[in-house]
């Protein structure tokens, strides 16, 4: 679903990917694990279309993300991408149901009916008695929920987490890490997960560690396989 190969990415001039090669399949969850300053968050914006890489490729369902203008890679990350960062991100003068249903308004749809495909996801997310507060009326566990609904909206073939369960307390995070294979198992969303959570990390069908801007080992928790990475594409 997602090939990136190469990716190589500099911030004046300090090299943080160093030649990064992976493979995403449809439906997997994948972590991405290693120390602060490792290039994990970096590499997800470019896995997401956010930053582009100075070197290499971003392919997604056979599409060379590198080859389309700015319009129509906006176009196609509203469609096929959803975003969870760590802090929420719901704009404060909105209500739950119009958080959720904003990128299908970004997307073209009216108010009404962006509106109305936000409904059953809400529910499936247990919100639906809270649809209309707004986020100061919301406890974080149910604000993180609504920035998960969010990034579904559009029905994205995958799932992109920056640390989603960093702000939130051990109950909430554990409903959290248990969402997202609930989703995985009803919806068949695939999921990249950047997290420090040994918990959720390990949970994951593959762990991928980053250190120094490359891929030191990939691991199969389920397995306790673990595999050693010079440049080899996983």
């Amino acid at each position: 679903m997602i090939k990136a190969t190469g990716i190589k990415k500099s911030f004046d001039g300090l090299e943080v990917l160093r030649g990064i090669d992976i493979h995403i399949a449809k439906g997997e969850i994948v972590s991405i694990v290693g120390p602060s300053g490792a290039g994990k968050t970096t590499l997800l914006q470019i896995l997401g279309t956010l930053d582009r890489p100075d070197a290499g490729s971003v392919v997604i369902d056979g599409q060379d993300m590198g080859r389309l203008s700015p319009n129509r890679l906006a176009r196609l990350r509203n469609a096929r991408i959803g975003f969870v960062f760590q802090f929420h991100q719901l704009l404060p003068e909105f209500t739950l149901a119009e958080n959720v249903a904003l990128p299908a308004m970004i997307g073209g749809l009216s108010r009404s009916k962006a509106l109305h495909q936000a409904a059953p996801i809400i529910e499936y997310l247990g919100l639906a008695d809270r649809a209309s507060h707004r986020p100061s009326q919301l406890s974080g566990g149910e604000r993180q929920r609504a920035a998960v609904a969010r990034a579904l909206i559009n029905n994205p073939g995958v799932v992109l987490a920056d640390e989603p369960s960093g702000s939130l307390d051990s109950h909430n995070r554990d409903e959290l890490h248990r969402l997202f294979f609930d989703l995985r198992r009803d919806f068949g969303h695939t999921f990249v997960i950047v997290t420090h959570d040994n918990d959720l990390a390990t949970r994951a069908d593959r762990m991928i560690n980053i250190t120094d801007g490359v891929v030191s080992s990939i691991t199969v928790p389920s397995t306790n396989i673990i595999t050693d990475i010079n440049e080899t594409d996983c």
